[in-house]
């Protein structure tokens, strides 16, 4: 996006720029009702059970949310996908030894099937209530869960290069990990209501397509002129830099129910910013999309899921998702042997053929005639098989 070099505006934005291509994932995880199913507001007795859990290099691997139904597990750094795995596994475990006194199953998908988001409760933190205050119907509206992947990137300048970059695997990611077909016990027809529902909020959404970091800057003075959010933190793009951490965060994924899926996304996310990152050192222009053509991908990875026909250049061509999958998957393979993730991302291609989240909720809502009830038991049976 060009745009005025705002070296002026007052406002540095440090990225503390990652010496190695890191990893760390967050994973939200929904708390539901043994007996009904229904969402359960138990997240700060399940704190109060659990107590502190911090990683080697001091982060806390358990995080409260907006709403008192969802706690967030946190890895730390680590260098290679199956260590971050690892580290999800054992916060897990201690997660669900927690729950399963008070009456609580664990559940991921990017929607609940059929819980009402009016019977949720809200975690009270400054931060939370100044959200909800501004957004009020569409901030309590936000009954979603995603996955959220960090890669460390060494220099600021390569930040939008990358995430620009970034933007045409959009609809594979998307299409990949979509679940959330239904919506307050109805099927709304898209493989993700979520990535549409989250969007409504002002500041989430598409990224700006940045040539520079001093432009972001200049974005980011403006936001805080304004008083559109006041830290970083507030501005909740679908991919978007964490200058604290030096990492390149991907936030398109819906919820994820199963470790292998969760670790095939997880390696597909590290390779594409980790060959996009080296590419960008051998001095070449990366390929980009016009917005209003980013904008359509996202749409009809949403609608249609894994059947999305997507636009693949700047010239308007186009090609069905799963078919130019292949070939980018192909494309990323010496990146995932260096990374220690051949497995991981070779298992990104199961998906369509087993089916992704979204095709198999509806096939258990098929089979056991709508009840959605089904849908959820089969949900907490694939996170915890």
């Amino acid at each position: 996006m060009p745009g005025a070099d705002r070296r002026g505006s007052g406002t540095h934005v440090e990225f503390h720029g990652s010496p190695r291509p890191t990893i760390g994932i967050e994973w939200e995880i929904a708390l539901v009702d043994k007996v009904t199913r229904d969402l359960s507001n138990t997240a700060a007795a399940v704190f109060d059970e659990v107590g502190e859990v911090r990683a080697h290099d001091g982060t806390p691997q358990l995080s409260k949310e907006l709403l008192r139904n969802t706690v967030e597990l946190v890895t730390g750094v680590h260098d290679t996908v199956g260590a971050a795995l690892d580290d999800l596994t054992g916060t897990m475990n201690v997660l669900r030894r927690a729950a399963d006194p008070l009456g609580v199953d664990l559940f991921c998908a990017g929607t609940h099937p059929f819980a009402q988001w009016s019977a949720q409760q809200l975690t009270r933190s400054e931060h939370y209530d100044e959200l909800i205050e501004r957004t009020q119907w569409w901030g309590r509206q936000m009954l979603i869960w995603g996955v959220h992947v960090h890669v460390g990137v060494s220099h600021r300048e390569k930040v939008f290069p990358i995430l620009n970059a970034m933007l045409p695997s959009y609809p594979h990611l998307l299409a990949l990990s979509a679940s959330s077909p239904m919506w307050s016990g109805s099927d709304t027809g898209y493989a993700s209501n979520r990535a549409l529902m989250f969007q409504q909020l002002p500041t989430a959404g598409l990224p700006f397509q940045f040539e520079r970091w001093s432009q972001f800057e200049g974005f980011v003075h403006d936001q805080f002129k304004t008083g559109v959010f006041e830290q970083l933190g507030g501005m909740h793009w679908d991919i978007r830099p964490a200058p604290k951490w030096g990492t390149i965060e991907v936030r398109i994924c819906d919820g994820v129910s199963t470790h292998r899926e969760l670790a095939a996304l997880a390696a597909f996310i590290h390779c594409l910013i980790v060959d996009l990152d080296a590419r960008v050192e051998a001095g070449e222009t990366l390929p980009t999309l016009p917005v209003w053509h980013v904008q359509e991908n996202k749409w009809r990875a949403a609608r249609y899921g894994l059947d999305a026909i997507v636009i693949t250049d700047a010239d308007s061509n186009e090609r069905l998702v799963t078919d130019d999958l292949d070939d980018l998957l192909n494309r990323l393979e010496p990146t995932a042997a260096a990374l220690g993730c051949a497995d991981e991302l070779r298992a990104v291609a199961e998906i369509p053929r087993d089916g992704a989240n979204y095709q198999r909720q509806r096939r258990v809502a098929a089979a056991s005639q709508g009840d959605l009830i089904a849908v959820v038991d089969s949900l907490v049976r694939e996170l915890n098989p």
